[in-house]
């Protein structure tokens, strides 16, 4: 798949060079389900920190079709620098699994992280999520199913009981999904890979995060960048979450001198990445 291809190079380029800091402690290839490829994560937590610490859970990004946690391990690290203990996740990709399979092990790396988290000092009181681009996506939804029943009732496999996330992060995230024929859209062409009946209205409906928020959805951090493609996402979550009466703020970060990319705060490499970063963990720790 070309798509596969052009995020690996990008990715490669991104990250030359890292590797795991010395302060930090990973548990690695961890079992959350049945499949030994897709279905695997990883635990990072800051050496010598006490314990326990708050958690938060990264759903990657890459277009439903590209990604594992391996791409997000720098990422991920870099959070629990932060003073937090990260799980990092793999899940099923399209097109060889379509939706909800990518749904279902999101449930699963969840449901893991509540039956054991605490065995790696994290603090089951205070779970967090992060989710950038298609990972930000399906944050959306997997809060949905946690705050909304009849949402929930659409799916044949379940949240963990009682879950709400404390507080999420959406970075660079989609939040209106509709399939047209612009070959320009590559959301409407990555649909194609992703839904079992490509323009299903029933599906559509489903995977649409906005239309089923309620006023139990958890506080939010909403990121975009002046260089994000799917900048205009943003501002009508922020709109609804602000009619709602959900706590969430919204930032739109940009560059200096050019514009910066989508999902720039990936770049742990990148100064604006730091910024962007830090001022998520400190949102996350106004709920600690």
């Amino acid at each position: 798949m070309m798509i596969r291809q052009q995020f690996f190079e990008g990715d490669e380029i991104r990250d030359a060079g890292l590797t795991t800091p010395d302060d930090i402690e990973r548990f690695d290839d961890i079992a959350y389900g049945a499949d030994p490829e897709w279905q695997m994560l990883d635990v990072y937590r800051p050496k010598g920190a006490t314990l326990p610490l708050p958690v938060i859970v990264s759903i990657h990004g890459g277009g439903w079709v590209y990604g594992d946690k391996e791409r997000y391990q720098w990422y991920c690290m870099n959070l629990a620098q932060r003073g937090f203990v990260v799980v990092n996740f793999t899940y099923r990709l399209a097109p060889e699994f379509q939706f909800p399979a990518s749904m279902e092990d999101t449930c699963l790396a969840f449901q893991w992280m509540v039956d054991h988290i605490a065995q790696y000092g994290g603090d089951l009181e205070h779970v967090f999520a992060v989710g950038d681009s298609a990972g930000g996506h399906m944050l959306g939804l997997f809060c949905n199913m946690c705050t909304n029943p009849a949402y929930a009732a659409e799916y044949d496999f379940a949240v963990p009981q009682g879950f709400v996330p404390t507080a999420v992060a959406f970075n660079c995230a989609a939040f209106h999904i509709e399939v047209n024929d612009d070959p320009n859209d590559l959301t409407s062409a990555l649909m194609v890979d992703y839904l079992p009946n490509g323009v299903d209205e029933h599906e559509i409906s489903l995977v649409n995060v906005v239309p089923h928020v309620t006023a139990d959805f958890p506080p939010s951090y909403i990121m975009t960048c002046d260089g994000d493609f799917l900048h205009d996402a943003a501002e009508p979550m922020s709109k609804l979450l602000r009619k709602l009466g959900v706590v969430h703020e919204l930032h739109v970060y940009g560059g200096i001198g050019e514009e910066l990319p989508h999902v720039f705060h990936c770049n742990m490499k990148s100064e604006d990445a730091r910024r962007c970063n830090d001022d998520e963990c400190r949102f996350f720790k106004r709920f600690v």
